[in-house]
């Protein structure tokens, strides 16, 4: 009678945990994605092959396998484990977690120490880690969503070795939700469709918990149809959720339109506009490096000498997103979108570029005028090289001279506009070269 009683609160207890820790992978080949770290020969795959694992930093955005690896580490390598949060615990739980872990130690035992969100220890508690870390009394796995040279200081650091983590692909969600689906207790007993997967993805945003986790609710959410078939489409996952995707097919015309609106509306100098094509972009699951790249090429190409400080913040904005990852990374997004719309715009050193590859592509052999050419050797010099060349610091920083290839007459490319700091820009030129004509 009791097994019967504990095989019913076994079955509750199924029921009552959510799908995401149902479908924890038992080993690495059910892992979702990461294939640069589990792949054939792959530095993991390596460390489960051998069951000798390294002290591991695992940084990455959220619901990407930091926790799942740290399981199946502890139990491949047949460790005692314990996970601690950085954000409950502090040094004094650290330190009797270290004293165990030493008469373990001392009794041929192996011990895994997992801290989740490692980044918010401070250096007293990172540092409590040390010598236990160092003498091998503790192996640990610490995982971050923060960059963890930032963020764990550098003695720490250097007794791990640090895995970065990617969000999850389109194929790898799909390819996780079908698992899940194929070979859950629970959801194998039920008939289910996903008619959107479009929508389910949309809405995962790369993280495969949350992936299960909108699974999970817009099944409980859902009416099975009177062939007793469960029929997950766009509207039940809104519905579920509380929430309305953006229609945004990032391979369709919608993504080419939102792009476009997006470009078009910080060419417009509209920042609040842009704000909106930014927001429908990261909501829709976008990714972000796409986006970063957009603002560096606009930076140049519609703002350009207008405002040199334009490039320089579209690239700050860039390497942020690699630094930071989202959802925080939308921050440095936005103070760059708002940024280069509110720049003064100018696109004439792009159509000096396209103006000049076009009389490049169209003419024949360009050849450096002799007076251009380096010469390096005495014979070069004996053969003219760099002969009767003005060197421009020579005569106040300007002088008067031809720069073009042999047999071409100079061309006007670069046409500065009247805005911010090309407007400077076009009045030197036309100082210097209208002044020089004149003589």
């Amino acid at each position: 009678m009791d097994g019967l009683f504990n095989d019913i609160n076994k079955a509750k207890q199924l029921r009552n945990t959510p799908l995401a820790e149902r479908a924890r992978p038992k080993s690495i080949d059910e892992v979702a994605g990461q294939s640069h770290l589990i792949a054939k020969n792959a530095p993991l795959r390596m460390f489960f092959e051998t069951g000798n694992f390294p002290s591991i930093i695992f940084w990455g955005p959220p619901g990407v396998g930091k926790t799942t690896f740290a399981s199946l580490i502890a139990d491949a390598g047949d460790f005692i484990y314990t996970r601690i949060s950085a954000i409950e615990s502090g040094v004094k739980e650290i330190r009797e977690i270290i004293a165990k872990s030493k008469i373990s130690f001392e009794n041929g035992k192996k011990n895994l120490l997992f801290i989740d969100e490692i980044h918010r220890f401070n250096k007293s508690q990172q540092d409590a880690l040390l010598h236990a870390v160092e003498t091998g009394v503790l192996t640990l796995i610490g995982a971050t969503t923060e960059n963890p040279s930032f963020e764990v200081n550098g003695a720490l650091l250097s007794r791990c070795n640090v895995y970065k983590l990617n969000h999850l692909s389109n194929q790898d969600l799909r390819d996780l939700i079908n698992r899940v689906l194929e070979t859950d207790v629970i959801l194998t007993e039920l008939d289910i469709e996903i008619k959107d997967w479009d929508t389910l993805i949309a809405l995962s945003g790369g993280d495969g918990r949350t992936a299960l986790n909108v699974l999970e609710t817009a099944i409980k959410f859902s009416k099975p149809n009177d062939r007793n078939k469960i029929i997950l489409d766009s509207e039940l996952f809104e519905s579920s959720l509380l929430r309305r995707v953006a229609k945004y097919d990032k391979k369709g015309d919608n993504h080419y339109d939102t792009i476009s609106a997006f470009i078009k509306s910080m060419r417009g100098s509209d920042p609040d506009a842009a704000l909106v094509w930014l927001a429908k972009m990261i909501e829709a699951g976008e990714d972000p490096k796409f986006i970063a790249r957009r603002l560096v090429i606009f930076a140049s190409e519609d703002i350009g000498n207008a405002d040199t400080n334009a490039l320089r913040i579209a690239t700050s904005v860039f390497e942020a997103v690699n630094l930071i990852g989202m959802p925080e990374a939308g921050i440095n997004l936005a103070q760059g979108v708002t940024y280069l719309a509110s720049a003064p715009k100018s696109n004439a050193s792009y159509l000096a570029y396209k103006e000049s590859l076009e009389f490049v592509r169209n003419s024949s052999e360009l050849q450096v005028p002799l007076h251009l050419r380096n010469a390096p050797t005495k014979l070069m010099k004996q053969e003219g090289y760099g002969k009767e060349y003005k060197y421009p610091h020579d005569y106040g920083g300007f002088v008067i001279q031809d720069y073009f290839p042999i047999g071409t007459k100079k061309r006007n490319f670069y046409n500065p506009k009247n805005s911010g700091l090309e407007k400077v820009i076009k009045e030197r030129l036309d100082y210097l070269w209208n002044k020089n004509d004149e003589e």
